[in-house]
């Protein structure tokens, strides 16, 4: 992805798109994918960088949802299972299959458990990553070296998805780039552009680094953007009630040794009704999640410390050695976009993920609620009303066949993986330049040449963009990311022609937004 040349098409004020999307998160990117997949035109604008807000906090799942089968949300469940399956066939390099175990400490858990997990098993049909079975006490503790064994009677296995989040969303903006599309980062969307008819009819947007606006005019325009829609809506219409109540969900991030093994452990019942997952993930542990409303959508959301209490305490009821606050690597929270409750309080948990589609009266479409498995089916369901708003035919969505950019045989191992087929093309321009061989971080093995691929062919413009989504650092050790990032915007500087002021920008905005990945003991 050229940047640069993608501002360049902006210039055409003859140019009228199919589809203009407001949001580079999983629910915009959808879009972007089934649009593009139908033969449409689209543009998509972020305002940061892909994927900065919710899209790269999750817990690293893509799942079905084991606890929103136990409220009953069945067709969720159906859909999430299908598109999980889907995630896995077309993106092989950015997910995998993970093993969970659930540790069973009563005679009616094993019956509960084992039973609708093979309800779970059944509705994957097809798409299936494997069956549920129950293990001896024997085999849990082989499982999973860290679990409590007073009580224990064994646990049930069962299988979900693992995936790399940041990366993926920017895979599929990638894939979009490949099929025609016009993606671009850092550029907000400053207002709303309405026909004599008052139907919305285009957008203003501003380049956020190149200090330049653009009007830009399309057929149907998409508000994706998370927690974000409610000000987009008023964008539409200034009075407009609150259609979104951000709920956080904060993840701490540990030594892997904390769990041990390479199954994940799924806790179905918290003390708050929620159920709470450690994931082993690119070799650290991955623990969460809380559901707390916050009254306000931050980019940059911070933990509390009552929910990283929670987690904290949580995982110490079932592990032999108990974590604390100085074992934490990271911690990081995500806001998620829920229905504004009409009266009374409602219970985050029991609000269902289901999404939705609203469309104004102007013709606005916004498209909100989800999950990161469900994107590619948003993302349809969204592309649907395209007939309804512009009364134009539309083809057959394509959507679930496309393979992800990066998809191919010459799959590597270890931190290559991500890159898919694209690893060996950085393997050479490393062997053509043996400086780029250099190692950012003595205990890490990403490299100089990277740093370099990530801004000339992913779209990386801030230190930030490299060391939490390029690279995840940011969320899998805070402190060793600190130490990377001075080594990290020289490589940018040389790459993005910046000066030395530029340098030290990027180190102040970079330490400041890590401050809030530190735990605070």
């Amino acid at each position: 992805m050229d940047r640069a040349r993608n501002l360049q098409q902006l210039k055409d004020d003859d140019k009228i798109w199919d589809i203009a999307i407001i949001g580079g998160g999983a629910s915009g990117l959808g879009v972007a994918l089934d649009a593009l997949s139908r033969g449409l035109s689209v543009v998509l604008f972020e305002r940061s960088d892909f994927a900065k807000g919710t899209s790269s906090r999750s817990t690293k799942l893509v799942h079905g949802g084991v606890r929103y089968l136990a409220q009953g949300d069945v067709l969720l469940v159906w859909e999430a299972l299908r598109e999980r399956g889907r995630i896995l066939r077309n993106a092989p390099h950015l997910a995998h299959v993970q093993p969970f175990v659930i540790p069973i400490y009563s005679y009616l858990g094993k019956l509960r458990y084992t039973l609708g997990l093979k309800v779970y098993d059944w509705m994957s049909g097809w798409l299936s990553l494997g069956d549920s079975y129950f293990i001896s006490k024997e085999e849990t503790i082989q499982r999973l070296p860290q679990i409590k064994q007073e009580g224990l009677l064994g646990g049930v296995v069962y299988h979900d998805g693992e995936f790399d989040d940041a990366r993926l969303a920017l895979a599929i903006a990638q894939t979009c780039d490949d099929l025609g599309g016009l993606m671009l980062n850092y550029t907000p969307v400053t207002a709303l552009s309405k026909d004599e008819n008052q139907k919305v009819a285009g957008l203003k947007v501003r380049d956020a680094l190149g200090k330049k606006n653009y009007q830009v005019k399309a057929k149907m325009v998409v508000n994706a953007t998370g927690v974000f829609a409610d000000k987009i809506l008023r964008m539409d219409q200034p009075e407009v009630a609150k259609m979104i109540q951000p709920s956080q969900g904060v993840h701490l991030v540990l030594p892997n040794e904390f769990l041990g093994g390479v199954d994940a452990l799924m806790i179905p019942k918290t003390s708050d009704g929620r159920v709470l997952f450690a994931v082993p993930w690119k070799g650290k542990l991955v623990m969460g999640t809380t559901d707390t409303l916050r009254e306000k959508a931050k980019q940059e959301p911070e933990a509390l410390s009552r929910e990283v209490s929670f987690i904290l305490n949580t995982a110490g009821l079932y592990l032999t050695k108990r974590p604390s606050r100085k074992d934490i690597l990271a911690v990081y929270a995500g806001l998620r976009p829920l229905a504004a409750p009409k009266e009374g309080k409602v219970k985050t948990k029991e609000i269902s993920r289901n999404h939705k589609i609203i469309v104004a009266d102007s013709g606005l479409v916004t498209l909100t609620g989800g999950k990161w498995t469900t994107f590619r089916k948003m993302g349809e369901d969204t592309v649907n009303y395209f007939h309804r708003i512009t009364g134009e035919k539309l083809i057959v969505s394509k959507s679930w066949e496309v393979k992800i950019h990066g998809y191919g045989e010459v799959i590597l191992e270890g931190h290559w993986k991500k890159y898919g087929n694209e690893a060996v093309k950085i393997l050479q321009m490393i062997k053509d330049n043996p400086n780029y061989a250099k190692l950012l971080h003595a205990d890490y093995p990403y490299t100089a040449g990277e740093v370099v691929w990530a801004v000339r062919e992913e779209m990386a413009m801030k230190v930030e963009d490299v060391l939490s989504r390029r690279m995840r650092m940011l969320i899998l050790d805070t402190k060793a990311a600190l130490e990377m990032a001075p080594l990290v915007a020289k490589l940018m500087a040389v790459e993005l022609k910046e000066d030395d002021v530029w340098i030290n920008k990027e180190l102040e905005d970079f330490e400041n937004i890590a401050k809030k990945y530190l735990i605070k003991i």
